[in-house]
Order: C-alpha cells, then structure tokens, then sequence
C-alpha cells in the first residue's frame, strides 16, 4: 500500500474553488473530498510515479484514486490508534527488498532517474507503505486461524504444480510449510481488510471530483 499527502480543512472553512492556481495557471486541484479532508491531483501524480518506478507502469488515474481513498481511512484509523511509525532499520530492510526486486543495482538507478523520484521521494512512500501495511497486519493476524488442511492443499495446487511446470522437484511439504503458512495469513489479512474498507467507506461522506474539469 502508498501515501498520500492530505490538506486538512478548517472547521467552518467553507471551500469555494476546486483548484489551486497561480494567475490562470492551475498547478494543481481537489480529486476528492472524504469527509473534511481533500485529496489532489498531484497526490495521484506522485503515487503514478511510484508506481511506475516500481512495475514499470501505473494504473489508471481512476484507480490510484481509490487507493488514496483506502489509505485515508487506514492512516486515520492508525493515526486514532496511536500506532508507532516504521523503525529507520525496517525502512532499511524495506528499501533493500525493492533494491533486490530490480535486475540489478544500475536498472534501479536508471529507473528511478527516468520516474523523476528522489532517494527522499522512495523513502518517504516506503516509510508510508510499511505504516499501512504494519497497522492492518496488527489489527487482523491475531483472528487469522490456517489449519493443516489449508496448507495441503495450497501445496499441492500451487507449489507442487508451479515446481513441475519448471522442471524442478517441489520442495517437501514440511520445508514449505513456513511460506505456505504466512501466504495464506497474508491472503487472509487482504481479505478482511478488503471487507473493512468496504464497511468503512460506507460511513465516510466521499466525493468523487476526478472528472469534473476544473475551472
């Protein structure tokens, strides 16, 4: 999951322009309003860039949207929580999967030059995925419950199958049982915060401005 930077509105403040501008340029303007918080334009363009720094390509303006939405609604709820930021060390370690994610230490570089982000810009959406990410693995593992069954058939209809496509001998079940085990706990974690989002959002007044031209 990425982070969004959010203006927040003064109580009473009435908004009366949907863009921010300088002169008749317009730099930047409001794509959503979720209860009393804003989110803008250049809040989808950062998280574009992000993504197409890390997958080669970003979503649909429409869908990063979205995402900027749900990390709201986790942000304040582990805000509310008193949820202790990501330590610098598991930034760190953060940092050095995505670095391994890459074919190799020059396509990382060339990547991040090309996506225009910064080392500060990378490590300010990892610090902002790892609290995210953090808070709902807390909120959801504990009521996470994988029996044995589970296990046996993730290895044999995933593992065994993917192993022999290769060409490989599949590892024992016991060998695999560890990864098999936190795959289905974090599929489990998707799952039930996907359900809670779903019932968060109906509680939040959200307005969808993206396809309004602004004025």
């Amino acid at each position: 999951m990425y982070v969004m930077k959010r203006k927040r509105i003064a109580s009473g403040f009435l908004l009366i322009a949907a863009v921010i501008a300088v002169g008749q340029e317009v730099i930047d303007r409001i794509v959503a309003r979720v209860d009393n918080d804003i989110i803008l334009m250049s809040d989808v363009r950062a998280l574009a860039k992000y993504q197409t720094f890390v997958d080669g390509k970003a979503e649909p303006d429409a869908d990063i949207l979205e995402r900027l939405i749900d990390q709201y609604i986790v942000r304040n709820e582990a805000k509310a929580a008193l949820f202790p930021q990501p330590s610098d060390e598991d930034v760190k370690r953060s940092l050095e999967r995505l670095k391994r994610s890459f074919s190799s230490p020059e396509e990382f570089e060339a990547r991040k030059k090309q996506s225009g982000l910064t080392d500060e810009d990378i490590d300010h959406m990892l610090r902002a995925q790892l609290y995210l990410s953090n808070y709902l693995d807390s909120r959801f593992r504990a009521s996470i419950q994988i029996d044995d069954k589970d296990i046996e058939n993730f290895y044999n209809s995933r593992i065994v199958p993917r192993a022999e496509s290769r060409g490989q001998t599949p590892p024992t079940l016991d060998a695999a049982r560890g990864f098999i085990q936190e795959a289905l706990v974090q599929r489990a974690i998707n799952e039930q915060s996907d359900r809670w989002l779903k019932e968060a959002r109906a509680r939040l007044h959200i307005d969808n401005l993206l396809n309004e031209s602004p004025k």
